[in-house]
């Protein structure tokens, strides 16, 4: 657990308006020192399976608040990621964009094959003005 006086540094340091105690960003800030503290407990501590589960609760939940601040504001999210150095930030940005390059994929196959069923459409109603012009001959 953090003291007062360090959840209220971490507070003031991340806050984004005057009176913002609770933002994602804040509390981001918080969990990611509250997850190197029972870190360092554990390398001391390695069979205190309590902490150890508290720890993996932490850090799902800054996980899920990242994933979040990631959706709602992109620069925020790199911003805090660049301050608190979260490696598992890096990998969501990847992450994200090999998801981006997937969908961008998956799109210009459909767009392709649209273009294709359009042309195999035209060709075919060229095909019957053609016939229907040699039967009117």
């Amino acid at each position: 657990m953090l003291d007062k006086k360090a959840k209220q540094r971490i507070i003031n340091k991340f806050k984004i308006h005057e009176t913002d105690t609770g933002s994602s960003q804040v509390q981001i800030a918080i969990l990611s020192e509250e997850i190197k503290e029972l870190a360092e407990h554990l390398k001391k501590h390695k069979h205190d399976y309590s902490s150890r589960r508290g720890l993996l609760k932490k850090v799902s939940e800054r996980r899920r608040l990242l994933k979040y601040l990631q959706k709602e504001d992109e620069k925020s999210f790199n911003e805090l990621a660049k301050t608190l150095k979260l490696k598992i930030a890096k990998k969501m940005v990847e992450d994200e964009e090999a998801r981006q390059k997937i969908e961008d994929e998956i799109l210009a196959k459909q767009e392709l094959k649209a273009e294709q069923a359009e042309a195999a459409e035209n060709e075919r109603a060229e095909e019957e003005d053609h016939k229907n012009k040699e039967d009117e001959e």
